[in-house]
């Protein structure tokens, strides 16, 4: 009996225990797989995806999904044998599923950030399930940084604020660090504070509290805000701002600004004074005046800066500027030196204006004084070619060529644009010359002719002519010229013109004959005005001969031509002989007409033939005519 006992109850655990067995092994037959969480943007549309494996030939009875709230959960949306519903509840609306059975909402708030459970029914084989946690961002706005601008102090005991970082509106909350030349610093010195806005984002602002040197004068400072998004880590950064440092003098400097690295007289010069604290010092401005005991002139100067306006040599010297630091209470100074460049006492010796006789010697001199060694050159008129370089020039066996203006250029060696220029006036007295070159003009009987005379001297000479007629003159410095233009009558042809050049040193005289142009002698080109009208007459003269020849031409064929038809006429000259008519030489048949015309010249010729005395021929006195007419 007991062991039936025994028996029975081991029976009985091994019945429960293959009931216990059997449905485990039915439960795990529905396999749901999620992700572990899921990200979404605020406003955006999310998507969980719902993956669920059943044995082969089954289906799932019904689909539900629910939301976990605390340690309840709430159904949203269901499905049953394909039939889709959706709960009344806060998601209605904004809830459904795609045909891949993946959830969406949309419109995402900050309240969705919560986990959402996929359950997957299939009758006899049981319920599977998973979950995914679902995460909501926003990105935060631009990070904005607000420096102080009231200025830190570097001898600052306590640690003074650098700057606020503020970034709005993020979801969740970002972080904040801080950067100094592009280096991230310590977070030991930063006071963080979060603000949750009505809207459930946050607004995280930091400040920055540092102690600074003379050398964070030009350090630059920003802040960066870090947040998640999309399983992505985003950074955005603020502007850099630089910070306002106060600090003591150390060093002193006193500088020139002038326009050329030499200063020149007229310019207009800086001194300007600078030290490097902050804010400036006060500055005092001073020149030295040297001496047995030297003293000090304070100048009148705006923050440390003076302008000279067109220094003088005067304005060379020893000039101070001093300062008083009232953070380290220390008196500091430096000095510098003012060189003004100068040119003056420019002269010439003899001074001008000076008057020489022909042949005779001048040596000219020039001297100046200048702040550095100077260059001399000579040029004659200002803009002309050089002629030495030097204090002295000499001109030896002066002619009037010699006369004019004299320049001396001097230079100051190194500086360049300081430069002057003197010039004097050399006149050479000589009687006058004339340069005419025309002794000798051809001319025609009563024909008006233009004759010229050049004469140079200084004195500018007078030129007067033997006759009269119509005189023009012109000046050109010392030169003269003089044009007469008179008719040319016998008494002219014999006796010639005469024109003489008069000053105080003397005078000098030029004849000129007038001679008859023949017309076989070519008139020289350029000698008087009346020439050029003879040319302009023959060469008009020529055309009218050239047309008598034409028309003699014209009445000899014309002649000819009557000739032959009164020839014709008579029955002397058969037209219808096919042989050509014989018209040549004197001895020919009896029965034939000969015409012989005989020219010792053309007829252009002809009319061009003159006689000795200059007369012209007669065509009939040039050239013979011969008609033989033979019965």
């Amino acid at each position: 009996m007991a062991l039936r006992g025994a028996a029975g109850s081991l029976r009985l655990l091994l019945g429960c225990g293959l009931l216990l067995w059997g449905a485990t092994v039915g439960a795990s037959k529905v396999e749901v797989s999620m992700l572990e969480t899921a990200e979404v943007e605020l406003g955006q549309t999310a998507r969980i995806p719902c993956n669920f494996s059943l044995p082969e030939e089954s289906h799932y009875a019904y689909i539900n999904w629910f939301y976990i709230n605390k340690h309840s959960r709430t159904k949203i949306y269901y499905m049953v044998r394909g039939q889709k519903f959706e709960v009344d509840t806060e998601y209605k609306g904004r809830v459904a599923m795609e045909n891949d059975f993946t959830l969406t909402i949309s419109r995402v708030t900050l309240r969705d950030a919560r986990t959402f459970v996929c359950q997957v029914g299939a009758g006899s084989l049981g319920v599977g399930e998973n979950r995914t946690k679902l995460h909501i961002y926003k990105t935060p706005e631009p990070p904005e940084i607000q420096v102080n601008d009231a200025g830190i102090p570097v001898t600052s005991k306590e640690i003074p604020k650098i700057a606020v970082c503020v970034s709005k509106n993020g979801f969740p909350a970002p972080n904040i660090t801080w950067y100094k030349n592009g280096s991230p610093l310590w977070q030991d010195h930063t006071q963080v504070s979060l603000i949750k806005e009505s809207s459930g984002l946050y607004t995280v602002s930091s400040t920055l509290y540092a102690h600074v040197s003379r050398e964070d004068r030009q350090s630059r400072f920003h802040c960066e805000v870090s947040y998640r998004l999309l399983g992505a880590d985003q950074t955005a950064a603020s502007e850099d701002v630089n910070v306002t440092v106060f600090y003591s003098t150390e060093k002193l400097s006193l500088v020139i600004e002038s326009p050329q690295p030499q200063v020149r007289e007229g310019d207009d010069v800086t001194l300007r004074c600078e030290g490097d604290g902050n804010p400036p010092p006060e500055y005092n401005l001073l020149k030295v005046q040297e001496g047995a005991e030297p003293e000090e002139r304070e100048l009148t100067s705006s923050n440390g800066v003076l302008i000279l306006r067109k220094v003088k040599k005067e304005d060379s010297g020893r000039y101070l500027c001093q300062t008083f630091d009232l953070d380290s209470m220390k008196k500091l100074e430096n000095e510098t030196e003012l060189s003004v460049n100068y040119l003056e006492g420019l002269k010439i010796t003899p001074e001008g204006p000076i008057q020489l006789q022909q042949g005779e010697v001048l040596t000219l001199t020039c001297d100046a004084r200048g702040s550095k060694p100077l260059e001399f050159r000579w040029k004659k008129e200002k803009k002309g070619k050089l002629l030495r370089s030097g204090k002295q020039l000499k001109l030896s066996n002066v002619t009037l060529e010699s006369s004019g203006n004299y320049s001396c250029e001097v230079a100051v060696t190194g500086v360049p644009g300081l430069s002057r220029s003197k010039q004097v006036n050399v006149a050479v007295h000589t009687k006058p010359h004339i340069s005419s070159k025309d002794s000798l003009v051809p001319v025609q009987q009563n024909e008006l002719v233009t004759l010229m005379c050049k004469a140079a001297a200084l004195p500018e000479p007078t030129i007067t002519w033997s006759i009269n007629g119509k005189v023009q003159n012109h000046t050109d410095h010392h030169r003269v010229i003089s044009n007469l233009t008179v008719q040319v009558t016998p008494n002219l042809l014999q006796s010639g013109v005469t024109c003489t050049a008069t000053n105080e040193f003397g005078n000098s005289s030029h004849h000129i004959r007038l001679q008859l142009r023949t017309m076989t002698t070519p008139p020289p080109s350029g000698n008087t005005t009346a020439e050029s009208i003879k040319k302009e007459q023959k060469t008009q003269e020529s055309k009218g001969v050239i047309i008598v020849a034409v028309i003699v031409c014209i009445l000899v064929i014309a002649v000819l031509g009557a000739v032959l038809y009164f020839l014709h006429k008579k029955g002397k000259i058969p037209c219808n002989r096919t042989g050509k008519q014989d018209i040549t030489r004197p001895d020919a048949r009896k029965d034939e007409i000969v015409v012989e015309v005989k020219s010792d010249k053309l007829p252009e010729e002809a009319g061009l033939l003159q006689g000795a005395n200059g007369e012209k021929r007669p065509a009939g006195d040039q050239a013979e005519k011969y008609i033989d007419l033979r019965n």
